[in-house]
């Protein structure tokens, strides 16, 4: 039987909200192992006609932050791909 060491890593992930009656705005930020930053930014506006839910609003534009952050992240690990191979790879999907 082979032993096998596995390493844990851990990334934070920091989210802001910013609220008036209508609009919600979320920014996102990890940090990575390295040192590196990375933000992005999300939106939801409440239509005047539906109930005041800030909740909801929270989770749209956390939602849409968060997705920002997963496609700036999958771009920055094909890029890393792509100089440590000289070549051009496949793009990533989510």
């Amino acid at each position: 039987m082979i032993d096998m060491m596995h390493t844990r890593v851990g990334w934070h992930v920091e989210m802001e909200f910013r609220e008036d009656d209508q609009h919600t705005q979320a920014v996102a930020m990890v940090r990575l192992p390295d040192g590196t930053e990375v933000r992005a930014r999300g939106h939801a506006s409440r239509h005047r006609t539906d109930v005041n839910q800030p909740r909801v609003g929270e989770e749209i534009a956390g939602a849409r932050a968060l997705n920002e952050l997963a496609m700036q992240l999958l771009t920055k690990a094909h890029e890393e791909i792509d100089q440590a191979s000289g070549r051009t790879s496949h793009p990533i999907h989510v």
